[in-house]
């Protein structure tokens, strides 16, 4: 954990107005942010590819950060700049889940998440790469593929994490398991599944948790498969998928290795950070200490006090 350089600081303000919070909830953290001496200058950019544009583009103005607003979709669409200026990130969580914010133990109340910022504390966490994409919390194949494919934004917006729930039980019934090849640090697993989820943070999907001992800045990818062959199995697991302990049942095949490959019969789509980013054949890999982010010292493995 570091504390900001003793400089003026100057932060580069990306907001996604289509967020489920939207802009309108910026004024209190915008008068946070200023009192603590840091200067707000807004930036107005689309989506994806763009935002991290707009960082790279604009570092060389004498910006000491950069403050995104939104879910985990924006933030996700501004990492590669970040790792290209190497500026801190700070997080004003405005979306549906939050689930980068939730992993760090940033508020989710957008003014005391200013707060956060406004310390100047830091810490360093990993980044997954799948391919040549580039992802906070969660990359993945089968089942919640498909729910990001087919969960609109007006979904979300209209009914945040219930939206979620209400997408994932009408595509759960319809989903058949499928095969894929794990090639990992140390062998080889075949598995019949219908999901496999490699995990760089501790949370996603709106508070489900990856593994109980994961952490954002552990070295590690966290994966692990769900081989069930009936949709209800699903739902007996969801208290275990919410406490990371699901690794303790027959059905769930976990492991932990710094890189892997994820081959299937015929290409998959594969979704990172609620976004549909490339398809199978798919190389995963942590990138230790990428990125600096504003936020509360870590807690001790397997803890959280995110609410």
């Amino acid at each position: 954990m570091t504390a900001a350089h003793p400089q003026r600081r100057k932060a580069l303000l990306i907001v996604n107005g289509r967020a489920r919070n939207g802009a309108e909830a910026l004024g209190e953290p915008r008068t946070i942010l200023q009192s603590a001496g840091i200067e707000l200058v807004d930036c107005h950019c689309g989506d994806g590819g763009s935002v991290a544009e707009a960082v790279r583009q604009r570092a060389g103005e004498g910006f000491t950060e950069v403050i995104v607003g939104g879910g985990d979709g924006t933030l996700n669409a501004a990492a590669p700049g970040l790792v290209a200026t190497g500026l801190p990130l700070g997080i004003l969580p405005l979306g549906t889940a939050n689930d980068l914010a939730r992993s760090l133990d940033i508020p989710l109340d957008p003014a005391t998440a200013a707060g956060v910022i406004a310390t100047g504390l830091r810490r360093r966490i990993d980044l997954g790469q799948v391919n040549d994409r580039y992802y906070f919390n969660v990359a993945s194949i089968g089942f919640s593929a498909v729910l990001a494919r087919e969960l609109s934004a007006e979904s979300k917006r209209r009914w945040g994490v219930l939206g979620y729930a209400i997408t994932a039980f009408r595509i759960l019934r319809r989903m058949r398991p499928f095969t894929a090849s794990i090639q990992h640090d140390t062998g080889q697993i075949r598995s019949r599944t219908i999901q496999i989820s490699v995990g760089n943070g501790r949370n996603y999907g709106g508070g489900m948790t990856v593994d109980a001992d994961a952490r954002p800045d552990d070295g590690m990818l966290d994966v692990y498969s769900l081989e069930i062959d009936r949709w209800w199995r699903l739902i007996a697991l969801a208290p275990a998928l919410r406490r990371g302990t699901h690794g303790a049942w027959s059905d769930v095949r976990t492991l932990r290795t710094r890189e892997c490959t994820l081959v299937t019969r015929r290409p998959m789509r594969v979704n990172a950070d609620g976004e549909i980013v490339t398809r199978t054949p798919a190389r995963f890999q942590v990138m230790p200490g990428a990125i600096e982010v504003f936020a509360p010292p870590a807690q001790p493995s397997g803890g959280s006090s995110a609410a």
